[in-house]
């Protein structure tokens, strides 16, 4: 064995999974991480090394662990520059530009931002055993704006925990066809896999999908368009796009969800985190982060009638 050992004495009043007491003694590693090193028979109980993860221990128990070195991840750093906007030794909160691919999938092997965050940032401690970023959350290809990774495992199960107890506020910036039918509104559609474009999802009935909900402002009316600000409740893939759709009013460039042809000269969806508030590892009060609209958003805005 190599790596760090921790030796832990059980003290119970009643009997404990070995993988909920290691969970409980280390903090810093998740639960399913601490179970991969159990069955890899990294873990002794009384000097005997046990695999079963839901083994049963009792008061006066000795548990040893074995915690390995991180490895080195087999994905490549690359040179790519990032809008890096605020960064400690937990995390990197960084404005995603449009086009740009966060985690590397068959037909993106390169220039994701994992790739471009691993060559900008050199104190990873690492994930599931892995000299790697942990991402947090993610954004469409061409959606910009905010976006978090985590540095370490006890920070991304944090985050991760703020994002699934819905204590995150999330508000994207967005640019539709058309007027929503009140100035401010409430959308609760359910969202599931579209059974005839595997790539895509779709609007079901609530018993064939996961609940979905967004709240959206108008802030500014034009012609034949409106910007509203969309505060998504819920974290489904292609939500709001697919709720501005809902509502006779689709996203400006979104060809898939919207019109097939853009009504304004535009290259991408009209689309953008622009503002998310969070409380971040180790601290009680939440932040606000701001990532302004790119230059190519804002001029359409510009010149827009």
């Amino acid at each position: 064995m190599s790596g760090n050992i921790y030796t832990f004495k059980v003290h119970l009043e009643q009997g404990e999974r070995l993988d909920k007491f290691l969970a409980l003694m280390l903090v810093e590693h998740s639960r399913s991480r601490l179970q991969s090193l159990i069955k890899e028979g990294r873990v002794k109980v009384n000097g005997i090394i046990q695999t079963k993860t839901g083994l049963s221990l009792i008061t006066g128990d000795i548990v040893e662990i074995e915690i390995p070195e991180i490895a080195a991840t087999e994905l490549k750093a690359e040179e790519i520059p990032l809008d890096i906007l605020f960064e400690n030794s937990d995390l990197v909160i960084i404005n995603k530009p449009a086009g740009m691919v966060v985690h590397p999938a068959p037909g993106h092997s390169s220039g994701t931002l994992v790739h471009a965050a691993l060559g900008m940032v050199d104190d990873w401690e690492g994930i599931g055993g892995e000299l790697r970023p942990g991402i947090v959350h993610r954004l469409d290809k061409d959606t910009s704006g905010l976006i978090i990774v985590a540095k370490n495992e006890k920070s991304l199960r944090w985050l991760q925990d703020q994002f699934r107890l819905r204590k995150v506020q999330k508000v994207y910036l967005t640019l539709v066809d058309g007027k929503p039918p009140t100035p401010v509104g409430r959308i609760e559609a359910a969202i599931a896999r579209d059974p005839a474009h595997r790539k895509q999802m779709a609007i079901v009935s609530d018993n064939k999908g996961r609940s979905a909900v967004t709240e959206y402002r108008t802030i500014q009316e034009y012609a034949h368009h409106t910007l509203i600000e969309a505060h998504p409740l819920t974290g489904r893939t292609h939500q709001i796009r697919l709720h501005m759709a809902f509502i006779k009013c689709p996203i400006v460039g979104d060809t898939i969800y919207g019109k097939k042809k853009p009504t304004l000269n535009i290259e991408r969806h009209f689309l953008h985190a622009y503002r998310i508030t969070i409380t971040l590892p180790n601290e009680t009060e939440p932040r606000t982060f701001t990532a302004p609209l790119p230059d190519n958003l804002q001029k359409i805005l510009n010149n827009i009638n």
